[in-house]
């Protein structure tokens, strides 16, 4: 059943895509839950169906449909879990050092200083870019909420977040262990 599915998605028949994603977009789901909270694994089995359309005229999937968005969830997961320690890391030490009354004065200063680059930074990204990176990382909104509130797609807000990202970045590199710290965690 599933090869007759891909065969007319390739073609990009809609049709195949639902009945493809209302067979496996709950079990990706509840996959992803083993391993991230339901926030996260939503996205990750949105994000990977979503792939699945975009690409759906390459031969990527060479034996098992569901083996190959398992395995897809199971890598997206993982890079979530590794992006969320870093951060946890980062926040860690920064608590101990002011457990520790290690701090100076200066490293305020410093933070402070990274503060204003940031916001910055921030308001220098493109409209679109920003109006998506401030709802998802300052108003605590889902991909999906931004989605239907902005009337795009899941991976088109996906994008835009990686894109300013990636821009915050190249504009902070000095300061990327700092940033961690003062970025709120998701």
């Amino acid at each position: 059943m599933d090869s007759i599915l891909l065969d007319r998605l390739k073609r990009g028949d809609m049709k195949a895509f639902d009945a493809l994603f209302r067979k496996y977009y709950p079990l990706l789901f509840a996959y992803g839950c083993k391993f991230v909270r339901e926030e996260i694994a939503e996205e990750i089995a949105q994000d990977t169906m979503l792939w699945l359309w975009e690409h759906r005229e390459e031969n990527i999937i060479r034996f098992s449909l569901v083996k190959y968005l398992l395995r897809t969830v199971y890598r997206k997961s993982l890079n979530r879990i590794e992006q969320e320690q870093v951060k946890l890391n980062a926040e860690t030490c920064f608590y101990q050092k002011i457990c520790e009354n290690v701090l100076e004065e200066s490293d305020l200063c410093e933070i402070d200083d990274l503060s204003r680059k940031l916001r910055e930074a921030i308001r220098n990204l493109p409209d679109n870019y920003r109006e998506s990176f401030v709802m998802h990382r300052f108003k605590d909104m889902t991909y999906k909420e931004i989605a239907g509130e902005l009337n795009v797609s899941v991976q088109t807000v996906n994008y835009r977040i990686g894109q300013a990202l990636k821009l915050l970045y190249a504009a902070l590199k000095d300061y990327l262990p700092v940033l961690f710290l003062l970025l709120p965690a998701k």
